[in-house]
């Protein structure tokens, strides 16, 4: 395994999953709802995820490892386990190269996640706890002999969301990027994509303060666990860090900042109100993270926000935003 992923294998992943995912589009912010909250000369642009293929950035880290199985892996067929969005896009992945899937999702998962998987011929089965689930899903590999699509670890997740970092520094030319982190598969790739295509971009990361896991491995130097996740942006809830995503993150991202709830909740509604989109609680994190804590540092500045996705159905959008 590389150390981290060369723009070279990226631009070839991208090629190599062109035909199972779209180039999602970059918009420009400029309406009351962002601008009255950033400095006058701050330029807000989105990068526009949420109309991904399954709904969010997952699908590029899925097919992308699922490109690379074989003939008997794919025989045998896959599990992932997930609150619900690389659930959706490994059982899309296994659709795709034509073979089965068995995911672990929490028990509190929408109902509209756990559809989505089953419309691409997914088995789902459920677990009570985040930590039970990962404990599941080394089941399912052990005794059925399936290939986990990791939601976040790995060089084959980091190539194909460095798909999206590639794909977004040549749509927008941003100054600043920042980047949400559950696991930080979606981070090591966008940041090591912008950095290695121009080495002056500022990358950010955010994470709820309720599962702040790369923060907190960032402050001890490795990945570190934690013992609860407590945060509306479930999709966002890794209960530990890993050697590749944290090393890849360690070495490209600038710094990473932290954000509350309310925060998550506030951004939400001004993306519905400004933009029209309707995202779930880490579809506005970056967007939070640009009205809160990176304000003042970014102020004046070309910034780029991924809006990395939005699988939420209506009672439940309703229910968060209140």
């Amino acid at each position: 395994m590389n150390e981290y992923p060369a723009i070279a294998d990226i631009a070839r992943t991208a090629d190599e999953i062109g035909h199972a995912v779209v180039e999602t589009p970059v918009f420009r912010w400029d309406t009351p709802e962002i601008n009255d909250v950033i400095d006058v000369d701050t330029e807000v642009h989105l990068k526009l995820e949420l109309f991904q293929r399954t709904g969010t950035f997952k699908a590029r880290g899925a097919i992308a490892n699922a490109l690379r199985l074989d003939a008997e892996q794919r025989r045998r067929g896959v599990t992932a386990v997930s609150a619900g969005n690389h659930a959706i896009a490994a059982a899309y992945a296994a659709s795709v190269i034509g073979t089965s899937a068995k995911v672990v999702m929490l028990s509190g998962a929408s109902r509209i996640r756990r559809a989505k998987c089953e419309a691409y011929g997914a088995e789902v089965v459920l677990a009570d706890r985040v930590h039970t689930a990962f404990e599941m899903v080394q089941t399912i590999e052990r005794d059925e002999g399936r290939t986990l699509l990791h939601p976040f670890e790995g060089e084959g997740v980091a190539l194909g969301t460095g798909t999206l970092g590639r794909e977004f520094h040549r749509q927008a030319r941003p100054d600043a990027v920042i980047v949400p982190i559950g696991g930080g598969g979606l981070c090591a790739g966008v940041a090591a994509a912008v950095k290695q295509l121009d080495p002056d971009i500022r990358v950010y990361g955010v994470e709820p303060e309720g599962a702040d896991t790369m923060s907190r491995s960032f402050a001890r130097g490795e990945p570190v666990s934690i013992d609860a996740v407590n945060t509306i942006a479930d999709s966002l809830g890794a209960p530990f860090a890993m050697p590749y995503s944290f090393g890849v993150c360690r070495r490209f991202v600038d710094a990473i900042v932290t954000v509350s709830d309310d925060q998550l909740r506030d951004a939400m509604v001004r993306l519905f109100t400004g933009m029209k989109l309707a995202v779930e609680p880490a579809g506005a994190a970056a967007t939070a993270a640009l009205i809160g804590p990176l304000r003042k540092r970014l102020a004046g500045q070309r910034v780029g926000l991924i809006v990395c996705g939005s699988n939420i159905g209506t009672a439940d959008y309703a229910g968060i935003v209140g």
